[in-house]
């Protein structure tokens, strides 16, 4: 039996209307009530110095769209993981989790941009350095996920001998969806042992259904089957034809996408939003 298609938006967490909790909120209703599947925001703590924006924390914004809703998932695309304490991490998703009643999906990455989001607080920004925190910062949230005893001896990060409880509400753990953008394959592989993908494309942005069919090709070469692992294709067809929209939908379905999610960036008027909103998911 085919995989239900997932229909989300993705919305950002800055700028004068999405870097507003109650906005985010508004939306998450909105959406749940148009019949939407997920809401995911976006894990920035600055952006850009110039110019400056209004940023909200997602994780104080999630828990209040949880707190608002029933049954929409939420997440994050993404939450770089070089950037944070993974124990600390590991804290905030599970309970976020429960509080949601099992509706958190993490979205993970090395995080972007590099001068921004790390240098300018006298993080590392080296994207080798980057790139190796990030895989002993998963390695260190699934361990401490797992309830059981658990030490690590890595490089960047040390961990003597701790027990996180409780576990997650969802088995066998919260959903982790591992970014990444084409042609680059480090990112993919990384992601083949997770439970989902969010790719982007180093000249389109947004991969094309061609693009989107390569990256497939080679996550399956790196995990025995596709069942329960998701293939998120990020999209842009607010203000397109219905006709091609579905046309252009179709096409990521059919190369083997589980979840079509609209990209709203901060220039997004607060009209436009809710009305595409309201339209509802397309019927596909």
């Amino acid at each position: 039996m085919a995989k239900k298609i997932k229909y989300g938006i993705v919305t950002p967490n800055i700028g004068k209307f999405y870097g507003s909790i109650d906005n985010l909120v508004n939306i998450s209703q909105k959406m749940e009530t148009t019949g939407w599947d997920g809401h995911f925001i976006w894990d920035w703590i600055l952006g850009s110095k110039d110019p400056i924006h209004q940023i909200v924390d997602p994780w104080i914004a999630l828990t209040a769209m949880a707190s608002r809703t029933k049954k929409i998932k939420l997440g994050t695309t993404i939450t770089p993981i070089p950037r944070r304490r993974p124990w600390k991490l590991a804290r905030e998703t599970v309970s976020l989790d429960r509080f949601s009643k099992g509706r958190l999906i993490l979205g993970v990455g090395l995080g972007f941009p590099p001068e921004e989001e790390f240098a300018a607080f006298g993080e590392e920004s080296d994207i080798k350095i980057r790139a190796k925190k990030m895989d002993e910062g998963l390695d260190i949230l699934l361990g401490l996920w797992s309830g059981k005893k658990f030490s690590y001896n890595g490089e960047h990060y040390k961990i003597d001998n701790v027990t996180f409880l409780p576990k997650a509400l969802q088995t066998p753990r919260i959903p982790v969806w591992g970014a990444g953008t084409w042609p680059y394959k480090k990112p993919f592989i990384r992601s083949a042992k997770l439970d989902g993908v969010v790719p982007m494309d180093n000249e389109d942005f947004f991969p094309t259904p061609k693009t989107l069919l390569e990256i497939i090709s080679l996550i399956k070469e790196h995990r025995s089957n596709l069942k329960d692992f998701d293939i998120v294709a990020c999209v842009r067809t607010m203000g397109i034809d219905s006709q091609k929209r579905e046309e252009l939908l179709s096409e990521f379905i059919d190369v083997g996408a589980t979840w079509l999610v609209e990209s709203i960036d901060e220039s997004t008027d607060k009209t436009d939003c809710f009305d595409f909103i309201e339209q509802g998911p397309p019927e596909i």
